[in-house]
């Protein structure tokens, strides 16, 4: 299971779910404004904030909403000033969990997910303790449907991604983060049909849970990922496919 993430295959079949929430429109929203103040607000110029929009349309946020969190982050509106923090942790059973969160209040926020850990006999890790035992990959998410594996093989790998993998209902294609927005253009370009394109923290190894720790350990990322200022759980659990149809 190395090289995969157990949570982020959950959280893409509930994508549905928590885009009428309006939680996905928040996030991005957030995310655009970051990525325009760190780099700018011109698209051919920050490739972050390229990847924001992207991601903005994918979701059918309108236009408007798109550019003004651009000019929030570029000052030409008000807006929350969001700073970037990134929170380590052990779930049920010894699982290794990060959690990227966008706050206008770092204490609000610590104790929230402080809380969350408590909640499910987890606890908060110093800042190092987990996040060695993640990598960051761009990961593109492409429905099976219709699609020949070969030649979406063939256009992945010559478009620069490290790797294209069958997972039932979505091919996964892997690439390493600066490029995924290229690989994504390319495979575009070529008619493919993107799900998503994300930049994801991948585990190096992972732990097998079972009964009342997996339980408990899915509940816990469910209650981090419904938090406003979270932007993305990840965790170096595995748990079979029963079990979480069975939780669920």
């Amino acid at each position: 299971m190395s090289g995969h993430s157990k949570w982020h295959s959950i959280k893409h079949k509930k994508a549905a779910i928590d885009a009428k929430r309006g939680k996905v429109f928040t996030r991005i929203i957030r995310e655009l404004t970051i990525a325009a103040r760190l780099g700018g607000g011109d698209i051919n110029s920050n490739p972050r904030l390229r990847t924001a929009v992207a991601a903005a349309k994918d979701v059918n946020m309108p236009s408007k909403n798109i550019d003004a969190a651009i000019k929030k982050g570029t000052g030409e509106l008000e807006g929350a000033n969001y700073e970037e923090v990134t929170y380590e942790g052990y779930g049920p059973g010894g699982v290794a969990v990060l959690v990227d969160a966008t706050t206008d209040n770092r204490n609000r926020t610590t104790a929230e997910i402080r809380h969350c850990f408590s909640k499910y006999n987890g606890s908060m890790g110093a800042v190092g303790s987990v996040a060695y035992l993640f990598s960051k990959q761009g990961i593109i998410r492409i429905a099976s449907e219709g699609i020949n594996e070969d030649k979406l093989i063939e256009a992945g790998l010559e478009a620069g991604a490290d790797d294209v993998r069958n997972e039932g209902e979505i091919f996964v294609v892997a690439t390493s983060p600066n490029v995924m927005q290229v690989v994504r253009e390319k495979l575009e370009a070529g008619g493919f049909k993107i799900e998503t394109a994300e930049v994801e923290n991948i585990p190096s190894t992972t732990k097998q849970l079972e009964g009342k720790e997996a339980e408990s350990c899915l509940k816990l990322m469910g209650m981090l990922e419904e938090l406003d200022d979270v932007k993305s759980v990840s965790a170096n659990f595995d748990i079979s496919d029963e079990l979480i149809e069975q939780f669920q």
